[in-house]
């Protein structure tokens, strides 16, 4: 990391500009995350409880994405990897990540992951456009060399110190470009129905800036002669498309959420649920195991193998549930003096 990325020392520790802006982007992101928690009818407990869940799965996801793509640079000498200090840490990255926590999530708190991504969305966004001031600090994401004086101005352009010339300022144009989406989203979050909708929104509109900008980067992650950044962004901007487009015309209803972390749940109906988590998640795979057994039989008949076997997943499902009921009940018993 650049000597122009050192704000201070401290004990002897240096302490990096970009880890003071990263730290801020997180603290604004999670104050509104929580804020529109609340208006979805959550506590701002759940989001907390995310966090511990998403952070590492984040940074360890980011890490890999760019070691991946980078990897003549770590072969020799795999302790690099671990490096992290020395940068290399991709956002799509983290953003797959993030994916996956809210698939753990989900199993673990019955969050619906729509739910989770698509409060995460503004936040997520919001973080990119403050975040890539760090890469002003330190003097990196930059694109292509600008030979003409007459262009040589900011915010067109940035001087690279250690190059001794001008650049163009591709961190400034993708950082208004996340400014703008994140606009968009906070203005149709309320108009977006449709579970995962509003990420699926983020997707479509990031990647598309992100194709374009990162075709002028001089830093871009390469797979064979393809920038890696740039084909995943076509790849979302399409499945961000079809995803609205398909949810646009369904007139689904999403039931509301009332899990442990339903601000309409008092706090006794909460300390219950904490102690029958078990319980309720099983009750819960028991009734998804039962539904996809009625579209089995639905679908392909209840004579055919794949009626068959979800009759049997449905039936397993059921016995866990009534077991941990039979175990939440004697608990409930008085004891005998």
């Amino acid at each position: 990391m650049a000597e122009t990325g050192v704000a201070f020392s401290f004990a002897g520790i240096r302490i990096h500009w970009y880890g003071i802006i990263i730290a801020c982007a997180l603290v604004i992101g999670v104050i509104l995350a929580v804020r529109d928690a609340k208006r979805r009818g959550y506590r701002s407990d759940m989001i907390l409880d995310f966090l511990l869940i998403a952070i590492p799965i984040c940074i360890i996801c980011a890490r890999l994405y760019y070691v991946a793509f980078e990897w003549d640079n770590y072969s020799d000498n795999l302790l690099r990897i671990f490096a992290v200090w020395e940068g290399g840490l991709a956002i799509y990255g983290a953003v797959i990540g993030g994916a996956i926590a809210a698939l753990i999530f989900h199993k673990w708190r019955r969050v619906p992951v729509g739910d989770i991504l698509d409060i995460g969305a503004p936040s997520i966004v919001l973080g990119q456009a403050i975040g890539r001031w760090g890469n002003f600090i330190n003097q990196e994401a930059f694109g292509n060399l600008i030979t003409d004086p007459s262009m040589q101005w900011f915010p067109y352009g940035v001087y690279i110190e250690r190059a001794g010339a001008w650049y163009q300022a591709t961190f400034f144009y993708e950082s208004m470009w996340d400014l703008l989406t994140f606009v968009i989203l906070m203005l149709l979050r309320k108009k977006i129905k449709a579970r995962g909708g509003l990420f699926a929104l983020y997707v479509a509109i990031y990647g598309f800036g992100r194709f374009f900008v990162e075709s002028l980067r001089s830093d871009s992650l390469m797979a064979g002669g393809f920038r890696v950044s740039q084909v995943l962004s076509a790849v979302l901007v399409v499945c961000g498309i079809i995803y609205l487009t398909v949810t646009s015309r369904s007139k689904k209803e999403y039931p509301a959420y009332e899990g442990i972390y339903s601000l309409s749940r008092s706090a006794e109906q909460i300390e219950t649920d904490k102690k029958n988590a078990k319980l309720i998640r099983a009750r819960e795979a028991a009734a998804e195991a039962e539904k996809k057994f009625e579209e089995a039989v639905e679908t392909y008949g209840p004579a055919s193998g794949m009626a068959k076997k979800a009759k049997e997943k449905a039936e397993e499902a059921r016995k866990k549930a009534q077991v941990l009921e039979r175990q939440s009940k004697d608990n409930e018993k008085p004891k005998e003096e």
